[in-house]
């Protein structure tokens, strides 16, 4: 008789290393995402969130303060990116943090695309990302911006390749 035991969910000893994995990852061996300012903002499934501080550094445009174009689009990809690791954690939800991490150096972005709707103007933004599809080798996500007022900035989707 074949065996139709599912194995078990890791502990909550363990989710708690694989956040705290997550969370040095993205918020310090990704140097860039360190450059920007990035924290996890929340670990949810269905909406992973990064968030940041408006710093002078970040402005694109001097005169209005307003958020550099090319930063909207490196949170958005980045909160992609997370969002993808977030569900391939909970799909694999028995493997430990080492193996989910092994699996998020295989990942890679395929497609992003960027809709700049308004000003990015703020004190702190919020990039959240959610998955449309996780299949076996290709996921697709779609994100937004806001900022600390829930002023929606930008919207994005994305494709990852998940081999």
């Amino acid at each position: 008789m074949p065996d139709t035991h599912l194995p078990n969910r890791r502990s909550s000893a363990e989710q708690s290393r694989l956040e705290a994995v997550l969370r040095e990852m993205f918020e310090h061996r990704i140097c860039f995402n360190e450059v920007l300012g990035l924290q996890v903002a929340s670990f949810e499934p269905a909406a992973p969130a990064l968030s940041f501080a408006m710093r002078p550094e970040l402005i694109g445009h001097y005169l209005h303060g307003r958020l550099h174009g090319g930063v909207i689009a490196a949170c958005l990809d980045t909160v992609a990116g997370f969002a993808v690791t977030v569900a391939i954690a909970e799909k694999f939800n028995s493997e430990t943090a080492d193996q989910v991490a092994q699996r998020f150096g295989r990942l890679g972005t395929i497609d992003l695309r960027t809709d700049y709707l308004r000003q990015g103007i703020g004190k702190k933004f919020t990039a959240t990302g959610w998955l449309t599809r996780l299949g076996g080798r290709i996921a697709s996500v779609q994100m937004k911006l806001e900022n600390e007022t829930g002023l929606l900035i930008a919207t994005g989707s994305a494709s990852y390749v998940i081999s």
